[in-house]
């Protein structure tokens, strides 16, 4: 079969629906009905005269077939994708999770536009693994919980300080003179850092065998949130609440501690000398060593 007669549009319905897990995920990224999906599979299958999807009841999964045919696909379409990125940069892009954006990025963005008023950028709120060819990202703002592609140029910037936080009325009402007072105060968490409480207790060198999480947040803002209106106690970075412990909306009862995990900047291989990457990336590293 020659390059003019692929089913490309059947192949990149396959490979979404494999790497997505569903064909209804696969038909939101491509903009597509889910009969639309199907049908380019089963289009597929037929031209190849072997199964390649087993369709489960609210998943479709690959058969050995085509989980090796999806793999290629997925290296081929991604090849793609960097080489149209190298003919044509789009806009700059910078990702990072809404936490990083709300408490940390948009505070500063009035002053990087003011220094850098010719450069513009794109906000992608993500805060998990990230493919820079096929999402069209530039630089990624990551903690070393997430492993980084093997293409990008990574930027180590600085170690995460953790420490409980929590707003002063809620010192006032319940006070917490050491680690062990937590067993008694309403601890809050989040799916996102589902460990964060026995890391700092790590870091610290102590166990509270009896330390339980009261409320669990779906996002780390939220927490957040939380713990600044007198929710309870929640642990933070250091950087991500340095402005309202500044302001005085929050405390830090114990200071912070040098935890686990470090902050990198991941940058797209084939935009590492970009003048304008090159600047955002500068400067994004000169915040946060700031705020160490």
């Amino acid at each position: 079969m020659s390059y003019a007669n692929l089913p490309l549009h059947a192949l990149r319905a396959f490979e979404a629906t494999i790497r997505l897990g569903s064909m209804t995920k696969a038909a939101q990224e491509l903009d597509v009905s889910h009969g639309a999906i199907s049908r380019h599979v089963r289009e597929l299958e037929r031209l190849y005269a072997t199964t390649l999807v087993r369709r489960l009841s609210k998943s479709s999964e690959p058969t050995p077939a085509g989980a090796e045919m999806a793999q290629t696909l997925s290296e081929g379409f991604r090849s793609l994708n960097l080489a149209v990125a190298r003919l044509s940069a789009g806009p700059l892009t910078l990702s990072c999770s809404a936490t990083i954006m709300q408490y940390w990025l948009i505070p500063k963005l009035p002053e990087f536009k003011a220094l850098n008023p010719d450069i513009h950028f794109r906000l992608n709120v993500n805060y998990g693994e990230v493919d820079f060819a096929r999402d069209g990202i530039s630089v990624a703002i990551r903690n070393t919980m997430y492993s980084a592609p093997d293409d990008v140029v990574i930027l180590d910037m600085i170690g995460e300080e953790i420490g409980p936080v929590c707003s002063s009325d809620y010192l006032l009402r319940h006070p917490l003179k050491s680690p062990a007072d937590l067993r008694t105060a309403q601890v809050l968490g989040t799916a996102t850092r589902k460990g964060a409480w026995e890391q700092w207790l790590s870091a610290i060198g102590r166990e509270i065998p009896e330390l339980q999480i009261a409320e669990e947040y779906e996002h780390f803002y939220l927490m957040l949130q939380a713990a600044t209106f007198g929710a309870g106690v929640a642990m933070a970075p250091k950087y991500l609440v340095q402005r309202e412990i500044d302001a005085g909306q929050l405390v830090a009862p114990f200071g912070f501690i040098l935890g686990p995990h470090r902050l990198q900047l991941w940058i797209a291989h084939h935009l590492r000398q970009n003048p304008g990457v090159k600047t955002l990336a500068g400067w994004i590293e000169a915040k946060m060593v700031e705020a160490a």
